[in-house]
């Protein structure tokens, strides 16, 4: 089809006329069809947006542009984001006007906290909020609709154009979170703060960190140091464990809170405590010790309920807990605890919840703690981890006022393998494959629940089987983003099939950031080795998804004119020459070449605009990233353009 090519083929024809008789359907610049198929891209973004308005102009950041911003925090953010693969200075300046504009004036009253509106037009973009946590948010958003690229740690050419339109939008729940478990492997400082860069490119806005069980104490506690020293010195399988420093962790935090993540610490109690159990002698009724436990067994260890001594610690660890927490959330545990008496189970919640709250905390507990002895405290929250989808004790806990967090094990554990020959993780909830993460509705998911106890969603990573961060990302990535989807889009918006489309066009995104997900047959993924060209850099076309037989999300449609192209970013395992295929379709009897990298290379008709063949051309790569531009030659533009592909 080819972009607007009515003036080679059918001239003297009245426009009207033309795009009714032109070969493929082609579209003339400037046409109202031509303008939403340019600007289409502006809505696929993870999660969905609650409204979007395509526009026909884009706009392009340049060497000269500027941020301005009315809160210093997002704007820095947005520089530090943007100069590593730009290049550019990007001067950041208080209030003001810039190419980039981050206000705090204007948002209709519908964003609330969290949302935002983010327009884009010819002269640059300004996104508008309540609040810096808004601004944030739509930062995320913007990021998004840059090229994949634009995550480099290192400069690409560009160009740097934003699909143009409006976007309004703000979340479904206030609480969109994950958990990482680093009690049964510890994740080292690093690990988590590259974590938190991570997920808040999707609006999680809450890290859950488990950082005690059997297997490890994972806090320094000044009062009880050796909970860190010895109950910290190993993991599951053995190993050297680890724990930390208060300063550690409060580097975390701060990391966390400069992408308007809160922590949400867990001790949990009176199960799953044989680290402390081994720790301290004196927490166990018996007065013995027991071994520092390396398996992965659950529900054998308790503290002594009937000990006064267990309460002295339980205030300790929460009050110097709570010190290091700017979060007003305070997790306490409460499942698995087979060892506990059920009398003893509640008067122990009963005598630590105080605790919590006496430290200017909410109790947070998995659901257990809404067992019908147990008292209800202040803005107490239950986190529902079951696999059914009724319960009696969350709908006990919320008839009581308690709101819940939904993380429902069969849906949301993102430990829990793909399939059955997935590598990784545990199957005892079930297998999750994406779609599964993503069809449920959490507020809905538990009878006897209104949506409007549902205070958001959860995705906990447990970590028996996780060791390192690669095994992170393979299993977080794609079902978290599946998660925060479900936590922030409008139910109304739900959509698989769409959805498994933006997903896809994530892709290349996380290649550039270095994230190795999981590939699943659910999704049409980039080939590896494959480049779609709907998501390389391109200049003087647009992507269209109106001729079948593409691959990915759609195929570049190249304007007519000379110069315009489509630039990939292509890694290479070793320097050397490498074949490099380009899949087109080119429905006129006119050969349209390319100048792919130095090559002219010709593209000659294939019959029809459904019909895709391939052209071949091999070029010398270097070990790394090669950017490889494929540039029209002729007034006539280049052909439809699929994707390059690497031949093995």
């Amino acid at each position: 089809m080819g972009r607007s090519r009515i003036g080679s083929t059918l001239a003297g024809l009245t426009l009207a006329a033309a795009l009714i008789a032109a070969p493929g359907g082609a579209t003339a610049p400037g046409s109202p069809a031509a303008a939403a198929s340019a600007a289409g891209a502006i809505g696929d973004v993870l999660p969905a947006p609650v409204s979007v308005q395509a526009a026909a102009t884009p706009y392009t950041l340049g060497p000269d542009a500027t941020i301005a911003s009315d809160d210093a925090g997002v704007g820095g953010y947005l520089a530090q984001l943007l100069r590593p693969a730009t290049g550019y200075a990007l001067p950041v300046g208080q209030g003001g006007q810039g190419s980039l504009s981050l206000l705090l004036s204007g948002a209709p009253a519908t964003v609330g906290q969290q949302g935002y509106q983010l327009d884009v037009t010819a002269s640059g973009v300004v996104i508008r909020a309540q609040t810096a946590t808004g601004l944030f948010n739509g930062v995320q958003t913007l990021r998004q609709l840059f090229p994949p690229q634009v995550e480099s740690a290192s400069v690409r050419p560009g160009p740097w154009t934003v699909p143009g339109g409006r976007i309004v939008d703000y979340p479904r729940f206030g609480y969109r979170g994950t958990m990482l478990d680093v009690s049964r492997h510890f994740m080292p400082v690093s690990v988590v703060k590259r974590h938190l860069d991570r997920i808040a490119l999707y609006k999680i806005n809450y890290l859950h960190l488990h950082l005690s069980d059997d297997q490890g104490w994972r806090i320094a506690v000044d009062s009880w140091p050796r909970l860190a020293t010895y109950g910290g010195s190993t993991q599951v399988g053995g190993g050297p464990g680890g724990s930390y420093t208060k300063d550690q962790f409060r580097e975390i935090v701060a990391h966390a809170a400069q992408r308007h993540i809160t922590i949400v610490p867990e001790i949990d109690m009176p199960g799953h405590t044989n680290a402390a159990l081994a720790s301290y002698a004196e927490l166990n009724c018996n007065g013995v010790a027991p071994p520092l436990y390396t398996g992965t067994g659950v529900g054998f260890s308790s503290l002594c309920t009937t000990k006064e001594i267990t309460y002295t610690f339980a205030a300790d660890v929460i009050g110097e807990l709570a010190e290091l927490t700017a979060g007003p959330y305070l997790h306490i545990g409460g499942d698995e605890a087979d060892a506990t008496p059920d009398a003893q189970y509640a008067a122990f919640m009963n005598r630590v919840q105080p605790m919590v709250a006496g430290r200017g905390k909410a109790v947070v507990g998995w659901h257990q703690i809404g067992a019908s002895a147990v008292q209800h405290s202040p803005g107490r929250i239950a986190q529902y981890w079951g696999t059914t989808t009724s319960d009696s004790l969350v709908t006990t806990a919320v008839s009581k006022g308690a709101k819940v967090i939904m993380s429902p094990a069969n849906k949301a554990y993102l430990d829990m393998k793909y399939t059955a020959a997935t590598p990784l993780g545990q199957d005892w909830a079930g297998l999750i494959e994406v779609k599964t993460a993503y069809e449920w509705n959490p507020g809905s998911h538990l009878s006897g629940v209104p949506a409007s106890a549902v205070l958001g969603v959860e995705a906990p990573l447990w970590t028996e089987t996780i060791v390192t961060e690669d095994h992170i990302e393979f299993m977080a990535f794609p079902r978290l983003p599946a998660i925060a989807e479900l936590g922030w889009s409008p139910w109304s918006t739900h959509n698989w099939s769409a959805f498994r489309a933006r997903l896809a066009a994530q892709a290349p995104r996380w290649d550039v950031m270095g994230i190795g997900f999981y590939r699943s047959p659910q999704v049409s993924w980039p080939a590896p080795g494959r480049y779609e060209a709907e998501n390389a850099v391109i200049s003087r076309g647009a992507v269209e998804s109106n001729h079948a037989g593409y691959s990915g999300t759609g195929f570049v449609n190249y304007d007519n004119v000379t110069g315009g192209y489509v630039e990939f970013t292509v890694t290479a395992a070793t320097t050397g020459p490498a074949a490099i295929r380009l899949r087109y379709a080119n429905g006129t009897p006119a050969n349209r070449p390319l100048n792919v990298a130095g090559t002219v290379v010709d593209f000659p008709g294939t019959g029809a605009w459904t019909t895709w063949q391939t052209r071949t051309v091999t070029l010398n790569l270097t070990a790394g990233a090669n950017v490889v531009r494929a540039t029209a030659t002729t007034a006539a533009g280049g052909p439809n353009l699929d994707y390059l592909e690497v031949a093995p």
